[in-house]
């Protein structure tokens, strides 16, 4: 995310790349820039070339809320343009996601190692291993 504040002297702007940048969905950016008006923060959108300084007036808030819209509509094709690319490329067997981080034999002399330990000292157990804490505890319940 590309966000810059800039002082012009009476007034702050904060300068965001895209609407869709800013908000989760249309009622997060409209919450977010109305209360950033209100702190006195401008917020201007470079791709869009829009500056909101004020959402209280009838025509800033059509234009935020028809461009707003439009920014989460584009969000959720692009969204679902994506589950389908992934979708093809695992049926394709592509698409196999991340590594894991321990092979099946580090996996079971883990599993080893922490039934000898009697679940003691997991922390330096995941440090010996290279891994963090939470992936230690995720191989033991898969081994569960």
């Amino acid at each position: 995310m590309y966000l810059e504040l800039s002082n012009s002297g009476e007034s702050d702007t904060l300068i965001v790349h895209s609407m869709d940048r800013l908000g989760r969905n249309m009622l997060d950016l409209l919450q977010t820039i109305k209360t950033l008006n209100d702190r006195g923060v401008a917020v201007q959108f470079i791709k869009e070339h829009l500056t909101f300084s004020d959402v209280d007036s009838p025509m800033s808030k059509l234009q935020l809320g028809i461009l707003a819209a439009v920014a989460e509509f584009e969000r959720s094709l692009i969204r679902e343009r994506q589950r389908e690319g992934i979708a093809i490329a695992k049926k394709k067997g592509v698409y196999k996601g991340r590594k894991k981080a321990l092979s099946v034999e580090q996996a079971k002399a883990l599993v080893a190692k922490d039934k000898a330990n009697r679940g003691k000292d997991r922390a330096a157990l995941a440090r010996d291993l290279g891994i963090s804490r939470e992936t230690l505890y995720q191989y033991l319940r898969q081994a569960a």
